[in-house]
């Protein structure tokens, strides 16, 4: 089985190339013999290892002969040898070594080795490879040696024995699953594993990455996620599968490849026959299939079912472990699959099934159920499928109860059917109502938002479903999961405003609707709708997560319009009841409330990052990783961007992708991860990320146009697109309906900077009209803010400093650098590095279109520079070398600044290798675990009974201890070496 030299790559085996070379060459003395032996399955790579291997001898100077075995035992003496030599030959052009082969080929014409000639004759070739060698060091390379001749392999023995009198490596590979029972050369390998100059390598499959990598290349692209993971578990990591799979996908086509099919169907018939029922069987079960299931569905005794058992691990089709066995490779159950007769895959599952129901220790329900199904008892394999459904609820396994419910509506739906035996099993009875409610909610919980809302729709129109005002209530959560926020606000009101929904219904309804107005920005009414939702759960028993809802809206609405202290008591005060309930939603929607009022508009930004990532891990463990846990993981990403910690912004994005959220989940992790892609100029990445928002808010999702619009602005203006940043902050301000000051300051800075710097490089005309309307967002945004709390006021302050600035560069044509001076002190105060540098870019321009303070100007410039290049925000430091250029101002003045490392775009955060933690006495360790929970200096010297000047000093020896400068650094360390 060897691979496709031409087209498939060599991955995943630096190191054993580099290890090669080591043993075989530069280890190897003049006059010494050393050898490898690679060993491993068919289709490992061990031919193409040996290729590759050659050709990189060659070029370090040794002669390398290369031959193969061939299975047809003693029939061709020496077979191998004789091969490489012609080779050789062929390739010969210098006359003294050509005469030297074919001297060593006549030498193999003329004799044949018998019992008393064949030492003279090793002797012979001994000193004729001398010859052919001529000084250089000598490898032979061998393919398939497991079908050496008995020739080749007393040549070997002697020449590796260092009797002959030249400087020899071998290299040799041998299929692992041919060297069974008292095959000759597995004693051979045993004797010579033990010198010092041999090495047996069993060579591996490739592990992940490697499987990935060389499926791209084959394809031409990298993989979709599902695609790849699938290509994974049928490889095994097997190259030559791996080939074989990956150009079926390219050429799109479907099922398995004949020569796949041929090739496993060999190595499972060349199994003696207990053995081969035994693969059978374990490619019938779900792995891992213990001993004891097994003994009891093959029905062989116990030595003879041990003994089949190894003979199928000898060959490589099925691996042992502690909790039972499992294929090697997925295919195999694939391929076996059509080799069987329906009656003989029926009765294989029953007798799974049978001896699951009969077992004394816990049923696995799961398994149950699948082997039942398969089995063609639909009836029996509902109950299970149900059991387990729940039990996966009961755990916060959503994903996996939704399986198991989809699976439970599939049986509720399948036709009776004859058994083997005749008869009719039993009708399948089941409340189709249940099972569609059951499915859908677990499709909401797990982040499947359209199966979700589909599921639904099926539900309404069953007469057993539940009442309108229900179905209402759930489409709407649905929606809003989905993204569509207008329909989803649509469906709340239908019930508030319904005569015949119930006192629990309109609570819940008024409830999830001031939810929903938050996202959207709009606090006002959100406020008011949460006070009527609090005034209608009042009066109705059971309604803690109407409370928690109604009560985290308030507390934001309060927070960000009126008192931050109260409207912060607020959200802790739900935040403790969710955790009392111990509803997960309740839970993770508080979490997620105060971690974006933290991170928002109140700009307390180190809390509301340790916040955010202490409630993804909460939600997590309630089984809400794919939908609530990647929307805290955004919102830790946002704020770490905003305070310069790009690095780790991206380690966080990257790990909340794994979950392949979907919906308007998708779109914040999506949103969040474009922000950094324009900051370090990825024009490409965050094009795509835009796309994808973008499709995804086709069907509803006012709460993202405005952030979407903003980004799109913000990366046009760096391709120099003026026209196309005008568009987007002009649609954002016709579409936006968002009390959110914030967002509208941010909305009119990059209007006005996209008309000043149309203006500066002459692009395009500036738009008067847009100008005017901008003009009018700012007062508007200064009105407001003057009306919102202070913290609000304070964040939104620094978006209009950056207003009025860019409003001088369009009034003068130059800026007035006492108004970039003055954004570049407010970004500083608000520790957002990023606005901050572009400011110090805008004063230093200012200043040198003035010719007025031009040492203070080059200043700034490296000051801006050096800020940038920390960041990795290239297009911003890409044009401030642009104006120190124009300028003559050398960048490289002053403390040296470092880059930072190339971001790996994909790459998940690494666990540490050693524990960072380990310079802290155990008392800083309890101050850092508060730290990490969020805790103040107060409430962390409450709980361990500290005065608060103390804890300031060990959180002080904390910081200098990790080398860090912020509470929300210091408590990513401690959260990275916790989970590891």
């Amino acid at each position: 089985m060897a691979s496709d030299v031409d087209t498939a790559p060599l991955v995943g085996r630096a190191d054993t190339m580099a290890a090669l070379r080591s043993a075989l060459l530069d280890d190897v003395a003049p006059g010494q013999t050393a050898a490898v032996f690679l060993t491993g399955e068919s289709g490992v790579g061990k031919t193409r290892l040996l290729a590759e291997a050659a050709e990189r001898l060659r070029a370090a100077g040794a002669l390398v002969l290369t031959g193969a075995c061939l299975d047809i035992g003693d029939a061709s003496p020496l077979h191998p040898l004789r091969q490489a030599l012609r080779r050789l030959d062929a390739d010969l052009t210098e006359a003294r070594t050509s005469s030297a082969v074919r001297g060593l080929l006549q030498v193999f014409d003329e004799e044949t080795p018998g019992p008393d000639g064949a030492g003279a004759l090793l002797e012979r070739v001994s000193r004729g490879l001398h010859l052919v060698a001529g000084g250089r060091p000598l490898v032979l390379v061998l393919d398939d040696l497991q079908w050496v001749d008995r020739s080749t392999r007393q040549l070997l023995l002697y020449l590796l024995a260092g009797l002959g009198d030249l400087q020899l490596s071998v290299l040799a590979a041998i299929r692992a699953e041919s060297l069974q029972g008292a095959h000759p050369l597995r004693r051979v390998l045993t004797e010579l594993r033990r010198l010092r100059s041999v090495r047996v390598v069993d060579l591996a499959p490739l592990d992940r990455a490697g499987t990935d990598e060389l499926a791209a290349a084959i394809v031409g692209a990298p993989l979709a996620p599902e695609a790849a993971d699938q290509l994974w578990q049928r490889s095994g990591g097997n190259p030559f599968v791996v080939e074989e799979l990956a150009r079926d996908l390219r050429d799109g086509h479907d099922g398995l490849s004949d020569t796949l099919r041929e090739v496993f169907l060999a190595r499972v018939d060349a199994l003696p026959q207990p053995a081969h029922a035994v693969v059978h069987a374990v490619a019938a079960g779900v792995e891992p299939v213990e001993h004891w299931l097994l003994a009891q569905v093959v029905r062989l005794p116990e030595d003879q079912l041990i003994e089949a058992v190894r003979e199928a691990v000898a060959h490589r089709l099925l691996v042992g472990a502690d909790d039972g066995y499992r294929l090697r490779h997925r295919l195999v159950a694939e391929v076996l699959a059509h080799e069987l007769l329906p009656a003989e895959r029926a009765a294989l599952h029953r007798r799974y099934a049978e001896a699951l129901t009969s077992a004394t220790a816990e049923l696995h329900q799961a398994r149950l159920a699948h082997h039942w199904r398969l089995a063609g008892e639909p009836a029996r394999a509902l109950p299970a499928a149900m059991a387990a459904a729940r039990e996966a609820e009961r755990l916060h396994g959503y994903a996996e109860a939704h399986r198991h419910w989809s699976a439970a509506l599939t049986l509720a739906t399948t036709p009776p059917a004859v058994l083997p035996d005749g008869g009719r099993p039993e009708p399948v009875e089941a409340d189709r109502a249940e099972l569609l409610t059951h499915a859908a909610e677990s499709a909401h919980h797990c982040g499947e938002h359209a199966r979700a809302l589909a599921l639904l729709e099926e539900l309404a129109a069953d007469p057993a479903g539940p009442p309108t005002c229900a179905l209402h209530i759930r489409r709407a959560r649905y929606l809003a999961a989905a993204g569509r926020s207008a329909p989803a606000e649509a469906e709340y009101r239908r019930v508030l405003a319904a005569a015949d929904c119930t006192p629990r219904e309109r609570a819940t309804a008024a409830a999830r609707l001031a939810e929903l107005l938050l996202h959207l920005g709009r606090y006002a009414e959100a406020g008011d709708q949460a006070r009527e939702a609090l005034r209608l759960a009042a009066d109705v028993e059971g309604t803690a997560s109407e409370v928690v809802l109604a009560s985290s809206a308030l507390g934001f609405s309060e927070a960000y319009l009126e008192d931050p202290d109260a409207g912060l008591a607020v959200m802790r005060e739900a935040l403790d009841i969710a955790e009392r309930s111990g509803r997960p939603e309740d839970v993770a929607c508080a979490y997620l409330h105060l971690a974006e009022l933290l991170t928002g508009p109140l700009n307390i930004l180190e809390e509301g990052v340790v916040v955010a990532r202490r409630g993804a891990e909460r939600v997590a463990e309630l089984g809400l990783g794919r939908t609530w846990e990647t929307r805290l993981l955004a919102i830790a990403t946002n704020g770490l961007f905003r305070v310069g910690q790009w690095a780790e912004a991206e380690k966080v994005v990257a790990a909340a992708l794994r979950h392949r959220p979907s919906g308007a989940d998708a779109v914040e992790l999506l949103l969040a991860r474009c922000r950094l892609s324009v900051g370090y100029g990825d024009v490409e990445a965050s094009d795509r990320d835009l796309e994808a928002v973008a499709t995804v808010l086709a069907g509803g999702g006012a709460r993202h146009v405005l952030p979407m619009l903003i980004l799109r602005a913000g990366l046009a203006m760096w391709q120099g697109r003026h026209d196309l940043a005008r568009q987007a902050v002009q649609r954002g301000l016709t579409e936006s309906r968002s009390d959110d000051v914030i967002v509208l300051a941010t909305l009119a800075w990059h209007g006005l900077r996209a008309e000043a710097e149309a203006s500066a490089s002459r692009t395009v005309e500036v738009d008067p009209n847009a100008v005017r309307r901008l003009r009018e967002v700012v007062d508007r945004v200064a009105a407001k803010s003057g009306k919102a709390g202070a913290p609000v006021r304070y964040v939104a302050d620094g978006f209009l400093a950056l207003c009025a600035a860019e409003l001088s560069r369009l009034d003068d044509g130059r800026g007035d650098p006492e108004l970039w001076a003055r954004a570049a002190v407010e970004w500083d105060r608000r520790n957002h590095p990023y606005p901050a540098a572009y400011s110090r870019l805008r004063q230093a321009e200012a200043l040198f279109g003035r010719r007025s303070r031009l040492a203070t100007a080059g200043k700034l410039l490296r000051q801006a520079h050096g800020t940038a290049q920390a960041l990795g925000a290239l297009p911003l430091s890409e044009e401030i070398r642009t104006l120190a250029g124009r300028a003559r101002v050398a960048l490289d003045e002053g403390p040296a600044v470092v880059r930072p490392a190339p971001r790996p775009r994909a790459a998940a955060a690494e666990a540490p290798t050693v524990d960072e933690l380990v310079v802290l006495t155990a008392r800083e360790r309890e101050v850092l675990a508060a730290v990490a929970e969020g805790l103040t200096n107060r409430e962390i010297g409450q709980r361990l009974f500290i005065s608060e000047r103390t804890i300031g000093v060990h959180v002080s020896h904390i910081f200098d201890k990790l080398q860090v400068r912020t509470r929300v650094q210091a408590s990513a360390i401690f959260l990275r070496n916790r989970a590891d």
